[in-house]
Formats: structure tokens, sequence, C-alpha cells
């Protein structure tokens, strides 16, 4: 019983999951960019990048185009 003692305590957060760890799934591709950036550790860093990899590339501008 001593494990679930400090779930009264503990608020929902929608961006966490139950251990802790940061839910990349509902960033958009700048949220992510962003937080690889700040990011400190290999292992998130190396997380973060396979989640940007997942989501299609960034739409280029029109201007880009029509110098083509």
């Amino acid at each position: 019983m001593a494990a679930g003692q400090n779930q009264r305590n503990r608020k929902n957060d929608p961006m966490v999951s139950k251990t802790g760890k940061a839910k990349l799934g509902p960033l958009n591709v700048t949220q992510l960019s962003k937080l690889l950036e700040s990011s400190t550790k290999p292992k998130e860093k190396a997380k973060i990048q396979r989640a940007l990899n997942k989501r299609p590339p960034v739409a280029a501008p029109a201007a880009t185009e029509v110098l083509a």
C-alpha cells in the first residue's frame, strides 16, 4: 500500500506520463525543435530527435518555389 500513497497529492498533467516523463506526441515541429535546443541530456535529445523524424517536414514558403 505504500506505493500508492502519494497519488492523493499528485495533480494530473496532460504533458507528463504517469512515471514523470514528458509526452512528445501533442507537440508540433517548432515546439520540438525548441525543446531539442534546450535539452541537456543525450537520452532526451535522442527521444526528441526521433519524434522530430516522425513528423512531416515543415512546408516551405511559396517564395522559394517561385525561384525554381
